[in-house]
């Protein structure tokens, strides 16, 4: 340390440190040796908020060239914010001193902890027992030039990130004197597994409060790694602070191993960000994700006030695909399984989380990747506030059309309900994967309106208990003609016909409404007029094990055709099964009888959907075959 050469500064130095130094021995002598342990202990306390105690020798050794103060025993108990407990018991804490030319005249050169048990401990709110207050940090621990601590037993139990380690720290420094760095290792079980961490700093020696702290970091928790190099604004001040940092391994899911975050499974993944921390506000710039064909990228903000946590995101995507993402991911070496159902979610919705969180995401992605729906321009905004949850502004290309709509959850309530309104608009059905569509070749312009609510605590119970309705309209196209002669005649193998002939038929005005109630999906008004019969559909479908039981029957427009049967469709939403209900005969009416008893509530349906679509051409003739003439055969 450069001392200023001005002899009135050295004059007044020499006399501050003498003065620091009477002024301590006039303490000792009024204390006293017996009392000495006592006033220590008071202090401490009082500095830090918590009840201290020193149980062994307290040896303090001030009027040396190196001054010192060794304590034996020393327990620390909890701050009066968190429940009665221990945050530290220390065999022998060692405080080596040194005189300084200033204000404070001594400084604190090194310290030696030695046996020590740590239990740190945070709460859901973020208070903490190693925070000097219940509301932060403070400034952090005084500057330390030395540091030495062997094999310290710590447990950690941190319920606002979900954190759980067990095992040993050590701190200390590595290389020559004077230019050693700042060393911190540590082994043993976090969050259930075997985990390890390396945080290497500059040295020091040469640390002061006023300049910037390096560091850089490295943490390993089975394959999963994370790497980060950062800085403190100013030494050991952890309200400011910057951490580059990059993420990788098998699973995202396993992250939560490392830092108590829960993220969904993934085949192998990179993760890297930027961390820019000011005071309880935590920004990410720059993030970028991958894993398997899928992309994410964008900003995102969290601030924590009074225990929750405000959230801002803008986040984007090249591509996400679904297959990447879940227990079963493209990362797999063996083929995906068909799913015999098409399956709702059962995971519960994380309630406390919607509860304690605000937050407001945007986000977009070019191409969202459904497995049988592929979204293009995708784009939404996703808001949280006390509980209620909200996805509006949903805009997305599909198959040539448009989808938009909104979705909310009201976690609030004592059962959580949910609502849903989607729209697509003019999709071509040809490019929609659908078991259906491809065996009965289905084409032409769809439109489909699903208004849908329910009440659960996961996706399936919302769905067993949906209320609602859901219609489709396919104002013209084609089918294959062993459809309709299916629907409308006995014909043996008509359906072994349907995936073998390529012959087709015009279809006029195909009408689809459903009527949900407490899950159970049941056809309403069901009309497929083609060139050849008009067809009428009756049944339900159950949402919650997704099973059907709909029975298609033909009204032909030939008079001379015999009428004998109808189809029979079963199986699932994801994969329907269809055969020609021989155990079911039925007399079959003609299509302007059918028309009579169907085509009443068809121009609601149509305005439901799009009020446009009730002036289609197609659909308009249908409409005016109610009083009693069938639509024209072409």
């Amino acid at each position: 340390m450069l001392i200023p050469t001005n002899p009135d500064a050295r004059r007044w130095r020499t006399l501050v440190v003498a003065g620091t130094a009477a002024a301590l021995l006039l303490l000792l002598v009024a204390v006293g040796e017996r009392h000495l342990k006592s006033f220590v202990v008071h202090v401490l306390s009082a500095r830090t908020g918590r009840p201290v105690h020193i149980n062994g020798e307290l040896e303090v050794h001030l009027f040396t060239r190196h001054p010192s103060i060794r304590a034996h025993e020393v327990s620390v108990s909890n701050p009066s914010w968190l429940p009665p407990g221990k945050t530290a018991d220390v065999q022998l804490v060692t405080v080596l001193l040194g005189w300084h030319w200033g204000v404070p005249v001594l400084q604190i050169r090194r310290v030696e902890i030695t046996g020590a048990d740590l239990h740190l401990l945070r709460d859901a709110h973020g208070r903490a027992n190693w925070q000097l207050h219940a509301e932060g940090p403070g400034s952090g621990p005084p500057v330390v030039h030395s540091l030495s601590m062997p094999e310290a037993r710590v447990e950690l139990h941190d319920a606002l990130d979900h954190l759980e380690f067990e095992g040993t720290v050590s701190a200390g420094e590595e290389g020559a004197p004077g230019v050693s760095a700042l060393l911190i290792e540590g082994a043993g079980q976090l969050n259930g597994r075997a985990a390890t961490f390396r945080l290497t700093g500059e040295p020091l020696a040469q640390v002061r409060r006023d300049q910037p702290y390096h560091f850089s970091a490295e943490e390993r928790s089975g394959a999963t790694r994370l790497r980060g190099q950062g800085s403190f604004d100013h030494a050991f001040d952890f309200r400011q602070m910057q951490v580059t940092f990059a993420v990788r391994g098998p699973d995202l899911r396993d992250v939560y191993y490392l830092v108590g975050l829960k993220l969904p499974h993934t085949g192998a993944f990179e993760l890297s960000a930027k961390l820019l921390r000011s005071g309880m506000r935590f920004e990410y710039t720059g993030l970028r994700a991958s894993s398997g064909d899928s992309d994410i990228a964008g900003n995102v903000r969290e601030e924590r006030i009074e225990g929750r946590a405000h959230i801002e995101a803008q986040l984007s995507s090249q591509r996400l695909r679904l297959a990447d993402v879940g227990a079963r991911t493209a990362a797999d070496d063996a083929a995906p399984t068909p799913e015999e159902k098409l399956k709702i979610p059962d995971t519960p919705w994380h309630v406390e989380a919607l509860k304690n969180t605000d937050a407001l995401v945007s986000f977009r992605a070019r191409e969202l990747d459904l497995g049988r729906l592929a979204l293009g321009d995708a784009t939404g905004r996703v808001a949280i506030e006390h509980g209620k949850l909200s996805v509006t502004g949903l805009r997305a290309g599909l198959a040539g059309g448009s989808l938009s709509g909104e979705a909310r959850l009201d976690a609030s309530r004592t059962l959580p309900r949910g609502s849903l309104d989607l729209v697509l608009a003019g999709a071509q059905v040809e490019q929609i994967k659908t078991d259906f569509a491809a065996m009965g070749g289905l084409s032409g312009l769809l439109s489909v309106r699903a208004q849908l609510s329910g009440s659960g605590s996961s996706p399936h119970d919302m769905a067993a208990t949906a209320e609602g309705t859901v219609t489709a309209v396919l104002p013209h196209g084609t089918v294959r003609a062993a459809l309709p002669e299916a629907a409308s005649l006995e014909l043996a193998g008509a359906l072994g016909l349907m995936t073998k002939s390529q012959k087709t038929t015009g279809v006029r005005c195909a009408v689809a409404s459903f009527g949900a109630h407490e899950g159970v999906l049941s056809a309403r008004t069901v009309v497929f007029d083609t060139d050849k019969a008009l067809i009428t559909m009756t049944g339900d479908a159950r949402l919650d094990s997704q099973e059907l039981d709909f029975t298609l029957r033909g009204h032909p427009k030939t008079p001379a055709l015999a009428l004998h049967s109808a189809v029979a469709v079963r199986g699932t939403l994801a994969h329907p099964q269809f055969r020609l209900a021989a155990d079911h005969t039925v007399a079959q009416a003609g299509a302007a009888a059918a028309l009579g008893v169907t085509l009443a509530p068809v121009a609601a349906v149509l305005a439901f959907v799009n009020p446009g679509l009730a002036h289609d051409a197609d659909c308009e003739a249908l409409l005016g075959s109610t009083a009693g003439e069938p639509p024209p055969a072409t």
